[in-house]
């Protein structure tokens, strides 16, 4: 299934991604829910307006279509669907507020254990912006995201799609 505004090339992106890092198109294979949609998508159009309206600025002025588009190449390694499965990262559900490295079954690098960090959106935004550089012996191996306004819309994206509360 195609979530509306999902472009076809983000799809594209995230499909070329996936062989890159040869993981299955089929994130429930390991097990789980799988996402609804390629990203994992949990809200109608409109309810995800109505969330946006309810984050803190700058966040609740971001586009929330580049925000799913850019968080297609994240989509190759992490869900964000409530109880959806690991993949190469952790289940994002529920990642604002929570501890760094805490989801006792998925496997962190050292590096992220040894921080103590709460995820919050600057922290975050720190983070994807490049995580080898925000934390030398991470495992993560994303590049990075280095345009503050695509980091804005994906923050914003994952505010909405993962159970934020402000």
């Amino acid at each position: 299934m195609r979530h509306p505004g999902l472009t076809i090339a983000a799809v594209a992106i995230g499909a070329a991604a996936l062989a890159a890092c040869n993981k299955s198109a089929n994130p429930s294979a390991g097990g789980g829910n799988a996402p609804s949609g390629p990203v994992g998508s949990l809200l109608s159009d409109d309810d995800a307006k109505k969330a946006l309206a309810a984050l803190p600025a700058p966040y609740n002025t971001a586009d929330l279509s580049n925000g799913e588009s850019k968080f297609a190449l994240c989509s190759t390694c992490h869900t964000v669907v409530e109880n959806g499965p690991n993949m190469t990262g952790p289940n994002l559900h529920g990642v604002f507020g929570r501890k760094a490295a805490s989801k006792a079954e998925f496997k962190y690098s050292d590096a992220l254990k040894a921080t103590g960090w709460t995820w919050d959106a600057a922290r975050l935004d720190t983070w994807i912006t490049d995580p080898k550089v925000a934390l030398p012996g991470t495992k993560m191996t994303f590049a990075g995201l280095k345009d503050p306004k695509d980091r804005t819309d994906v923050i914003a994206w994952l505010m909405v799609q993962t159970g934020y509360k402000p």
